[in-house]
């Protein structure tokens, strides 16, 4: 921690194309596994969890059913980095946002069930894609039979 806060604010960095996080594969390559086996395991026990997360990325979560504290088995411990000035140094310090209360299965089950689009839409934007990648656009605008 100390290392973070002798650090000089530059967040989020100021270079162009500089890599961004990818929370959508983090919530499905990493939170959901481990909230499914150690998550699932603590719920067994009946423990308690408590998840130290970004603000940006419980933001792309699916909503989860909140509870009261004493119902929760997680405690979604909300974090963001906060700029101040200290002693005319600007630094980002990690700072508590919020704290949500979930049951574990419901939590668990809004963010891995997929929340499928309208095909239509899904299937004129892959045309669109496909057209831009021809030199000349293809005689029939559509996909007539996609299945």
């Amino acid at each position: 921690m100390q290392y973070f806060s002798q650090q000089p604010a530059s967040y989020p960095p100021p270079q162009p194309n500089y890599p961004r996080p990818d929370y959508l594969s983090s919530s499905r390559k990493r939170l959901a596994p481990q909230l499914l086996f150690k998550g699932g395991i603590l719920h067994t026990w009946k423990k308690k969890t408590a998840v130290a997360i970004h603000k940006n990325f419980f933001e792309t979560l699916p909503l989860l059913k909140q509870v009261e504290k004493s119902e929760a088995d997680i405690a979604w411990l909300i974090y963001d980095l906060v700029l101040s000035t200290e002693e005319g140094t600007e630094r980002y310090h990690l700072k508590i946002i919020d704290e949500i209360y979930t049951q574990f299965e419901s939590a668990l089950l809004s963010i891995t069930t997929a929340t499928p689009g309208d095909i239509d839409n899904f299937i004129k934007l892959l045309q669109k894609k496909l057209d831009d990648q021809l030199e000349t656009p293809p005689i029939n605008a559509v996909i007539d039979n996609p299945l």
